[in-house]
């Protein structure tokens, strides 16, 4: 059985996060403020962009608290970095 993310887990995962976003970023000129770990108790997202620039990622299911595929956290990273050109999700973002 899987154990819940736990803090060691939570900043190794940010940290990759963080890391990938360096990369991914600049090939489409996009640039942020911060990537940060989302609160544990937030339920209602995976992710979000703050105008200033900040990005929130969830790091673990809702309901087990386990960790999310890596390959989610990256399909969320980019969803939240696409609104830092377009904030909403209207036909341009689309």
């Amino acid at each position: 059985m899987l154990k819940d993310v736990n803090r060691s887990e939570r900043k190794q995962l940010i940290e990759r996060i963080r890391s990938d976003a360096a990369l991914i970023a600049p090939k489409f000129g996009l640039e942020y403020a911060a990537i940060q770990a989302e609160r544990k108790n937030v339920k209602r997202r995976y992710g979000v962009c703050f105008t200033d620039g900040v990005i929130k990622i969830r790091l673990s299911h809702i309901s087990t608290a386990k960790p999310l595929k890596y390959s989610s956290l990256i399909s969320t990273l980019c969803h939240e970095l696409a609104h830092l050109r377009h904030f909403n999700h209207g036909s341009s973002f689309q």
